[in-house]
């Protein structure tokens, strides 16, 4: 079935971060010609040679990326979402609602779909898009319910013995005074706890942001991926740079120190897998994203089946316990 790009990104001007300047320039340049050249056809010419320098110029910055530059990619307004991972990965979605204590939280959502005829459990953070649906999902941040929810349909996989797949994007949990009166390091602890003794194969795919406990609490498994210019780390570099520095202006030089990216990661064995994005990032072309993504995931499920849970579980335990070792 081919992929659907979301109607939301057709319908918006693309948005060029700050390093990337010189791409909204030539990007500018052809919209402008596109405009006049239904009149003239001879400008075609001109279209082509500025749609290859713009390809030639998005190579050059995105394989000389700093990592503050990676920080900001994992931001992007328009990158990917759980939500359209879903959309362009699986089938038969059927999405659970609630945590069966206090209520629904729509910055995590989830349920039983399909991936190439595979049953499986998805869950994830969502963001949301445009400012309507980023306030009711909270910016992506999730409240105690959230995780609790989480918890719950991990639970159900584990009784059905589906495998769980988690997206990962978030800065962190939300920290405001009504989670902590239900619970939100509870919560999270909780989820880490449960993550780590499933009897059930768990995928992890950290898709934007991966931050602090909140990610964390969607992070435990026995397989974790990461797109190439998503970040995980402890803080933001915002927040580490005000512990450090006494000032959020030093965050660039915190994204260095803290080695945030998946080049780090990899190298430190926290992850397991660099899922490569498109030229230009994950939010320019959601179709090859998602084809690289469902690829890794087809294979680990494969790979994790071969392996008894014994086996899993007791590598999935040894995982957490070697961090920082």
């Amino acid at each position: 079935m081919e992929i659907i790009i979301s109607n939301w990104l057709k319908m918006i001007k693309r948005h060029f971060l700050e390093f990337e300047k010189p791409l909204e320039e030539i990007s500018d340049k052809i919209d402008a010609l596109e405009i006049v050249s239904k009149d003239n056809p001879e400008l075609r010419s001109q279209i082509n040679k500025l749609q290859l320098e713009f390809e030639d110029s998005t190579k050059k910055i995105y394989t000389n990326l700093s990592r503050w530059n990676k920080v900001l990619i994992s931001r992007h307004p328009q990158r990917p979402h759980t939500s359209d991972f879903i959309e362009n990965i699986f089938s038969d979605f059927d999405e659970l609602h609630g945590d069966r204590q206090f209520g629904d939280d729509p910055s995590i959502i989830g349920g039983l779909a399909k991936i190439d005829g595979i049953p499986i459990m998805v869950i994830g953070h969502e963001k949301g898009k445009g400012t309507d649906e980023k306030v009711r999902r909270n910016f992506g941040m999730p409240q105690p319910e959230g995780y609790r929810k989480a918890k719950r349909l991990m639970k159900i996989a584990e009784q059905f013995e589906l495998p769980v797949i988690t997206f990962v994007d978030t800065s962190g949990a939300y920290p405001g005074i009504e989670g902590e009166e239900r619970g939100q390091s509870e919560a999270i602890a909780s989820n880490l706890a449960l993550m780590s003794q499933l009897r059930t194969r768990i995928i992890i795919v950290i898709t934007g942001e991966g931050g602090s406990g909140g990610a964390l609490a969607l992070g435990v498994g026995d397989h974790v991926s990461m797109l190439e210019h998503a970040i995980y780390s402890v803080a933001s570099p915002e927040a580490c740079a005000s512990i450090v520095w006494r000032s959020s202006d030093k965050a660039e030089d915190a994204a260095d120190a803290m080695k945030l990216t998946s080049k780090d990661l990899i190298k430190l064995k926290i992850i397991d897998e660099v899922i490569e994005e498109p030229i230009g990032g994950a939010h320019r072309d959601y179709k090859t994203i998602s084809s690289n993504v469902k690829q890794s995931l087809l294979s680990n499920i494969e790979n994790l089946n071969k392996i008894s849970l014994e086996k899993l579980l007791e590598r999935r335990y040894s995982r957490l316990t070697e961090v920082g070792r």
